[in-house]
């Protein structure tokens, strides 16, 4: 924290503030929520006070739900805005899936998500291809955009299926990816997106070796996405409305993963989800993600962070100091603010009272720098694992529990098994690490353990401009 308000109190002397967007015309601190079995919202809105959060982004099913939200939003002095599940409906999936199966989107492959199962049940997309899935989008916003006391809206699932997970959760589902685009798992292939793509480029993808290679065909598919998006945010700014969005981590990252190039979105400002525990679990991935975002950006939209709460190793549990250094590196990157998925995570009073402390310092920090909150000096990205000393502390402690047999790998949250940072393991005694692959996409090392005897294979995807996550795995 202190690190930050020096860095921020140096910056201020060597940054204008003028001609910035200003975040100040938004609350700072966020949560996602949605209507999950026992959400009481009189309960949200208190703890929702007692953690110092005051904006909002709420999944509810029905008007109903929203006019008590709202009414709750102006009692507590909170900012509400509508989570719209832009392309993956949701209180009417059932629906459309009796009544306009056509419209769901298609692999390589050639299956149809109304009777595929692409990881989970749930992931039913819809093609962005289809002028009358366009028209659905665009009333979903129109109605909430109508409701009194909305705010704002923030788009999600306002892409494809991923292609590619991160790299621990492909054990979620015992499958082997490796950064690799299998027919199965790449979307976008709906007969109209295909028939629109060959009128305008005179070749049909799927006879391509590689199409998550072909440049017209990644970029078209990113295209249709933000054509979407922008028709969600025209329409609600035309209420009157802000329009935020919940992408995922990087451009480059959500580029190739699920066809989001969100710099192209008309957005007031962005929430890229920035779970640490989904990739590298250490915070150095949260500053280079969001140092990414800062440097690219829409010049129009102000760059926020999300982050997880309840996710994989140690938010669960409570532990907030780790959870405060994600923030911390968040801010350093560029970021004006954060949002939580959820404050269920600070599940007791202690732990709300402590974000709010780390909350209200942090508002004033941007209150003394006039509103905007200027990243730290700038650094390269490298994509050299050695130079990621936190990253690589992490690798090798899952090495250590390896070693004394422990798995590393289970279906959970994050693909992980959580580990106790109380247990103490014998030292390694690593020989030379070999590169074995370099490319693009990915980096493999092997490297033995002399004090084991075990010799590990290890991996660190690079395909979004930046490490990425990593895997230990015998060799």
């Amino acid at each position: 924290m202190k690190k930050i308000l020096m860095l921020a109190a140096l910056a201020f002397t060597l940054f204008s503030c003028s001609n910035a967007p200003q975040a100040k015309e938004y609350p700072m601190f966020w949560t996602w929520m949605e209507n999950r079995a026992g959400l009481n919202l009189d309960s949200l809105f208190v703890h929702l006070d007692e953690a110092g959060i005051d904006g909002l982004m709420l999944y509810l099913p029905d008007t109903e739900g929203y006019v008590k939200a709202a009414q709750l939003a102006k009692e507590h002095g909170v900012t509400l805005y509508a989570w719209i599940w832009t392309l993956n409906p949701r209180g009417d999936r059932q629906r459309l899936l009796e009544e306009h199966p056509d419209w769901f989107d298609c692999n390589r492959d050639g299956y149809s998500l109304k009777d595929y199962k692409a990881y989970v049940n749930s992931y039913k997309f819809l093609s962005a291809a289809l002028p009358e899935v366009r028209e659905y989008v665009k009333e979903n916003v129109k109605r909430v955009c109508e409701m009194d006391g909305i705010a704002g809206i923030c788009l999600d699932y306002c892409r494809i299926v991923d292609c590619v997970l991160p790299i621990s959760l492909s054990y979620n589902y015992n499958i082997t990816q490796d950064t690799e685009v299998w027919p199965q798992w790449d979307f976008g292939y709906h007969p109209a997106a295909l028939a629109r793509f060959r009128k305008e480029y005179g070749y049909d993808p799927r006879e391509l070796m590689d199409p998550s290679r072909d440049e017209k065909w990644c970029r078209f598919r990113e295209n249709l996405i933000s054509e979407v998006a922008n028709l969600a945010a025209e329409t609600a700014h035309g209420y009157g409305k802000k329009v935020t969005a919940s992408p995922f981590s990087t451009v480059k990252l959500a580029s190739f993963m699920v066809a989001q190039n969100f710099h192209d979105w008309d957005l007031d400002f962005v929430f890229p989800m920035v779970y640490s525990d989904f990739y590298t679990m250490e915070s150095g991935f949260v500053y280079d993600a969001v140092r990414q975002n800062d440097r690219d950006r829409n010049p129009k939209t102000l760059l926020f962070c999300g982050l997880g709460a309840e996710l994989g190793q140690g938010e669960t549990d409570g532990n907030l100091p780790r959870l405060i250094a994600d923030m911390d590196a968040a801010f350093a990157g560029g970021a004006q603010g954060i949002s939580l998925y959820t404050v269920e995570g600070l599940n007791t009073l202690e732990k709300r009272q402590a974000f709010k402390a780390y909350a209200d310092s942090m508002r004033a920090v941007r209150k003394a720098l006039g509103g905007v909150i200027p990243a730290a000096a700038d650094t390269e990205i490298s994509l050299n694992p050695f130079d990621h000393p936190e990253l690589m502390q992490v690798v090798e402690r899952n090495m250590q529990r390896m070693a004394a047999g422990e798995a590393i790998h289970v279906k959970s949250v994050n693909g992980m098994v959580p580990d106790d940072p109380s247990v103490t393991y014998p030292a390694l005694e690593l020989g030379e690490w070999v590169l074995l692959q370099n490319t693009d996409r990915l980096l493999v090392y092997r490297v033995q353990d002399h004090a084991s005897g075990i010799t590990f294979k290890v991996l660190f995807p690079t395909y979004g401009g930046l490490i990425s996550g990593w895997d230990v795995r015998k060799y």
